[in-house]
């Protein structure tokens, strides 16, 4: 692996037995709740597996409690972080209640916005109910943010929203930004105009290509592009003067330790879980309905969590194919599961464009 530099080598190799301690442990760190499926956007990467009508109507709160208190019965509440998710979780009218109520049963909790209805006011009730942490959607500058996301007032929402957020020191608050072919060349400028807002943490996405994502070229990045968001990410971290970092999609060969805070591992079922919209028990909310584990409304959600999951902690199901033979199988692992199609295949492999 003549890639990897002696000293990624060695912390990839105590990176796997902190994973092969959590596959054994499974403690459970972060619940997504999807609180909806609406929404007041129309992106173009999004419905990538829409196994629920967006008509589907939004989940009582009083169910996402039930599975809360049951929680705390077994867990240390103020060890999961909840996200509301969506949809656009602020198109709910018992948002800020809902988030309360969470916040009182002793979860810190967060959400996932578009920013569109981020307005001052809905700010102050966040924060007054107790809200954790934030992360908006800014995926370019005004044409490329609204072409983006299917709306003509998207960035104005989304930036103000920014702009205050950068500013409030009670809150974690991040942007993602979605790289496509259309933003890309204008990175390192938007770069700059979110440092001028005073945004300090930045995650920077690539899009699967599942859904109609799959089939729009202006989404995915070419390999060499693809090197190139990894050199941009590299560089703008050692500058230093804002914290950007790559989602969590999956291994990353030479690139690992130089693009996120942490070395690649999917913690999806292993200290990742989520409530989808139709009681489903599943990981990450990215991962494909194949995978779900139960339903909160015939199962327990504990006895899920704690005897089910095996595809994700168990992953030697995954080692077929091209990677049956792959050299980075030891690091890797199959890559995140969110990139496995509904037979269990690999959709996606960084690596091919990484060494390509």
């Amino acid at each position: 692996m003549a890639e990897l530099s002696v000293r990624q080598r060695l912390a990839l190799e105590l990176n796997r037995q902190l994973v092969k301690d959590a596959r054994e442990e499974h403690p459970l760190t972060q619940l997504f709740w999807e609180s909806t499926l609406r929404c007041n956007n129309a992106c173009r990467h999004c419905g990538s597996d829409c196994k629920v009508s967006d008509v589907h109507p939004d989940m009582p709160f009083e169910d996402f409690e039930k599975v809360l208190l049951r929680i705390k019965e077994k867990y240390d509440s103020h060890k999961i972080m909840v996200i509301v998710s969506g949809g656009e979780p602020l198109v709910r009218p018992d948002i800020v209640r809902n988030g309360r109520r969470i916040y009182d049963l002793e979860f810190p909790w967060g959400m996932v916005s578009n920013g569109r209805l981020l307005t001052p006011k809905m700010i102050d009730s966040l924060l007054g109910a107790g809200i954790h942490s934030l992360t908006v959607s800014l995926d370019g500058f005004e044409d490329d943010h609204n072409w983006m996301r299917g709306c003509p007032d998207g960035f104005q929402y989304a930036s103000k929203a920014v702009e205050i957020l950068a500013h409030e020191p009670s809150i974690e608050f991040d942007v993602v930004t979605c790289v496509n072919n259309r933003n890309y060349g204008k990175l390192a400028e938007f770069r700059e105009y979110l440092i001028s807002l005073g945004l300090r943490h930045w995650r920077l996405f690539s899009i699967f290509p599942v859904g109609r994502a799959a089939n729009d070229p202006e989404l995915q990045l070419s390999a060499e592009r693809f090197r190139g968001l990894m050199d941009f990410i590299a560089r703008t971290r050692q500058e230093g003067r804002i914290d950007a970092s790559y989602g969590c999609e999956g291994f990353l060969g030479r690139y690992e330790g130089l693009v996120r805070d942490h070395l690649f591992s999917c913690q999806a079922g292993l200290s990742v879980a989520s409530v989808r919209i139709d009681g489903a028990i599943s990981a990450c909310g990215s991962i494909r309905s194949d995978f779900n584990q139960g339903n909160i409304y015939k199962d327990d959600f504990i006895d899920v969590w704690e005897n089910r999951f095996r595809p994700y902690r168990d992953r030697s199901w995954a080692k077929e194919g091209k990677c049956g033979s792959c050299k980075w199988w030891r690091f890797c692992e199959g890559g995140g599961m969110h990139l496995r199609g509904e037979d269990g295949k690999l959709i996606l492999c960084h690596m091919d464009r990484i060494m390509g």
